[in-house]
């Protein structure tokens, strides 16, 4: 029989929700009086895994998640520093039995937990983890001989034949005491960051909620057909809400399949959405399998590639004027808004690694100081993917044309010209082939940064060359 406390600290981390949590639901299950916390990080001035974007919309969160538990009888408490150091004088202030939390994914919030475990070893309570930012854990999809899965395939055949589990209700009251210290909200001044720019997505549990109902009542409708054009609203917009856990994966999943049973959603559409949610969890997977990933190739025929030495095209890159302009609205719009279209950071990531020979590495890091969704397993399994060095990872040889990517996902222009104001007035066709003699598309555009043709000759010699060292 699970054991009950008087005082339990519920630690939030990536689950900023009161509805579906299994952390907080247990805790609140089995507890007297439960303290809500959250540890903001104390960095300050740059990081080199996050930015104002992401920050910003984190604190859109906090401030809902503190409203949210309001509404249970709960405060939300702040602090600030290291986790553990801040979680145990926590635990001495309140009195508290037990720390609850959901498990992290990575390997840096995993050593985290370790150090924690040895925190409350130390005090004498317990310390409580659960499994909740997957449908599946990790060591659940596995192949007949127990070992993980390298390829996505077989992967989620075996992931899309499990039964799924079901949502959790919402706690009734977490009765939090009164006089527990807290922090106020924090904004980016907290982290010596500015302000974000407008466009960031709205943050919060109840936002998240309603995106969920507008995708399921229409986006996913058409979801197989439109989730590669970026001019369109064809995708379900959801990927930070699992990314924050202002969504439980469990909600998500369940409520595809009633929409799909009551026929509000097209069975084609669901079915590939669901799918998507297999490659998140087969990215975290790899991540949790060969957390190395984060450090050097998954395919270990590819460590020791040569790149080129970051250059002035790089920095053209990170500034969207290459030239290329698929590649840079793609850029521009992760600027302005921190988000970016799945099938532009395809076209932008191969065109990085492709086309410039500029390490992955390099990109990943640079989306990941962009990007409001940024996930650590899906962005590192995205860009090995682009760059060939992954799990499932494309070919070296498959290498996408950004002139032909354009042409086929935005015929017209439209998203081109959305977010390169200063090629708007020119014809569409003119935006999906390069300009003769490489000049540039319009006055105050960029000619092309090089001639992709090339460059694709260049990578295939690259990566053949590399192969013949290895006597392959």
């Amino acid at each position: 029989m699970a054991r009950s406390y008087r005082v339990a600290l519920h630690w939030f981390r990536r689950d900023f929700r009161v509805s579906d949590n299994t952390a907080l639901h247990h805790a609140a299950k089995r507890s007297e009086s439960v303290v809500p916390a959250y540890i903001l990080s104390d960095w300050h001035g740059h990081h080199a895994w996050t930015g104002r974007k992401r920050q910003a919309f984190l604190c859109q969160c906090l401030k809902s998640l503190a409203a949210n538990l309001e509404t249970l009888s709960g405060r939300l408490i702040l602090r600030s520093g290291r986790a553990e150091e801040e979680l145990e004088r926590l635990v001495k202030e309140a009195g508290a039995e037990a720390i609850f939390f959901n498990r992290d994914p990575d390997p840096f919030g995993r050593e985290v937990e370790e150090r924690l475990d040895r925190i409350c070893r130390d005090l004498g309570i317990d310390c409580v983890g659960f499994h909740d930012v997957t449908l599946h854990h990790p060591d659940e999809v596995l192949t007949q001989d127990g070992s993980p899965y390298r390829v996505y395939t077989p992967y989620s055949r075996n992931w899309l034949g499990r039964e799924k589990p079901e949502p959790l209700p919402k706690p009734r009251t977490l009765n939090t005491a009164p006089d527990i210290a807290s922090l106020d909200l924090p904004g980016n001044s907290h982290w010596g960051l500015p302000a974000a720019p407008e466009g960031i997505i709205e943050g919060g549990e109840r936002a998240a909620l309603d995106r969920l109902k507008q995708a399921l009542d229409g986006r996913i409708q058409n979801y197989e057909a439109t989730r590669d054009t970026p001019s369109i609203d064809g995708t379900s917009r959801l990927s930070q809400d699992l990314r924050f856990g202002l969504l439980s994966p469990r909600t998500i999943y369940a409520r595809t399949q009633k929409a799909q049973a009551a026929g509000k959603a097209a069975s084609s559409g669901i079915e590939k959405f669901i799918k998507e949610l297999a490659w998140r969890e087969f990215y975290m997977a790899i991540l949790w399998h060969f957390p190395h990933v984060l450090e050097e190739e998954f395919n270990a025929d590819w460590r020791g590639l040569w790149w080129q030495e970051p250059d002035e095209k790089f920095e053209a890159w990170k500034e969207g004027r290459t030239g290329f302009p698929i590649v840079d609205a793609g850029i521009r719009k992760l600027l302005a808004t921190g988000h970016m279209h799945n099938r532009l950071r395809m076209i932008v990531a191969m065109f990085l690694t492709k086309d410039l020979h500029i390490d992955w590495r390099l990109g990943e890091q640079f989306f990941m100081q962009h990007l409001v969704d940024g996930e650590i397993a899906s962005n590192n399994g995205g860009w090995q993917w682009s760059a060939g060095t992954g799990a499932d990872a494309a070919p070296y040889f498959r290498i996408q044309n950004p002139w032909s990517q354009a042409k086929r996902h935005d015929p017209e222009g439209i998203y081109i010209k959305r977010w390169l104001p200063e090629l708007k007035d020119v014809p569409a066709d003119r935006l999906l082939e390069p300009p003769s003699n490489g000049t540039p598309i319009a006055a105050g555009y960029p000619a092309p940064c090089v001639d992709h043709h090339q460059e694709r000759d260049r990578t295939l010699a690259i990566f053949k060359k590399h192969r013949e060292s290895l006597g392959r």
